[in-house]
């Protein structure tokens, strides 16, 4: 399912105008990214939570070079399912 796919589903659950639809949509999905930037988690009751994760710093290798180097830190986003979300994946 896409975005303009779950757009037409809220659509047809709630009866409410597309163009509010698309806006709600928008706007979930900007709240929450703005959230993770700040290093908040978002949790969201019967979907699962969104956090941002960090990798550390590491020493890699170039494979074609085999010369050694350091990768940086790197920030992430993971979500975690929740228990309700996975029940309903297995019913």
């Amino acid at each position: 399912m896409n975005k303009a796919q779950l757009i037409d589903e809220i659509v047809g659950k709630t009866g409410i105008k597309k163009k509010d639809a698309e806006a709600t949509v928008v706007a979930l999905v900007e709240t929450i990214t703005e959230a993770m930037s700040k290093g908040e988690k978002v949790q969201i009751a019967g979907l699962g939570s969104f956090e941002v994760k960090t990798r550390p710093e590491r020493v890699g290798r170039n494979p074609k070079t085999q010369e050694t180097i350091t990768i940086p830190k790197s920030n992430y986003p993971v979500f975690s399912a929740s228990k309700s979300l996975k029940d309903s994946m297995n019913q």
